[in-house]
């Protein structure tokens, strides 16, 4: 019995390799996109704001399923912002969790030039009356449990009669050690406009998509003299668990629904950011082995 010869395969011509190389880049490239802008994304730790519960030079896998489904933020490995659709999703974020989320922008910024992503502890969720006294958080009157891994960097506490100029709101007469009390805003929420609170009001209600404006005594929302103002979003107060080395919402303030990213779930690789990436043995022998596989909590 005579078995067939397999006809050899034609080699492939050059045009031909190209061809599938692209192809095969942009299938993976595809479904990379849908997995980071869905599913799930990795966020590397910048700075110490966090620690001892994140440390800067973690590199994290973070849940982006459960918050909120959106559309594309930025363009992949950029800071370029992309416009964007968000799709609630059924879980909502919960006082304690740790949360990354866009960076609303600076104190008196409506809005930030570029996309970046901060890694914070939500402390207040819409509704909350948040108060800190004397480096102690207050949640709804009530003392607000301190994390496993909080960092207090400070060994005294900032007097209460001591405000802080760069403090949120806009010109508050607070500190970062004793803060409030301030209600973080929900949905629906009716703030009464007035002189005195203006500045505080202001840049909150521009970065809701509104012109604002003083003139002659009296307040204009969208060029309608205004009494009040209704809160279209729920927003959301974080702060970081190096309490005395963070940047948080006590400075810059509330956080949208609609700006919340995800949640970090565990640590995948971690090591010292400091040290230059064309040190290339340093920066070995700085990976950090004992944080690598840690969940986030």
């Amino acid at each position: 019995m005579q078995h067939k010869k397999t006809p050899k395969k034609k080699p492939q011509t050059l045009k031909e390799k190209i061809y599938n190389f692209v192809k095969e880049f942009v299938v993976v490239f595809a479904i990379f996109l849908v997995l980071n802008s869905f599913v799930i994304a990795s966020f590397e730790v910048p700075t110490s704001s966090m620690e001892d519960t994140v440390m800067a030079g973690d590199f994290l896998f973070v849940n982006k399923f459960i918050y909120n489904l959106a559309t594309p933020r930025n363009i992949p490995l950029t800071s370029i912002r992309l416009p964007y659709i968000v799709i609630p999703s059924l879980w909502k974020v919960e006082r304690g969790d740790v949360v990354v989320f866009e960076f609303p922008g600076y104190r008196d910024e409506v809005r930030h030039p570029a996309m970046i992503y901060y890694l914070k502890r939500c402390i207040g969720i819409p509704g909350d009356t948040i108060q800190i006294i004397d480096k102690v958080v207050y949640v709804n009157g009530k003392i607000f449990p301190n994390p496993k891994y909080v960092k207090f960097e400070r060994p005294y506490i900032l007097p209460k009669d001591q405000p802080d100029p760069r403090i949120f709101p806009k010109g508050s007469p607070f500190n970062e050690d004793n803060y409030g009390p301030i209600v973080v805003p929900k949905k629906g929420d009716v703030i009464k406009l007035n002189l005195t609170n203006y500045d505080a009001w202001e840049t909150f209600i521009k970065r809701e998509g509104h012109e604002i404006e003083l003139k002659d005594g009296k307040i204009y929302i969208d060029g309608v003299e205004k009494y009040e103002y209704v809160v279209e979003h729920d927003y959301y107060f974080m702060m970081g668990d190096n309490r005395d080395n963070s940047l948080d919402s006590r400075f810059w303030g509330f956080v949208p629904d609609k700006y919340i990213v995800g949640t970090p779930i565990i640590v995948y690789w971690s090591w010292n950011p400091d040290i230059p990436i064309f040190n290339i043995f340093a920066k070995i022998s700085s990976i950090k082995f004992n944080r690598i596989g840690m969940i986030i909590k």
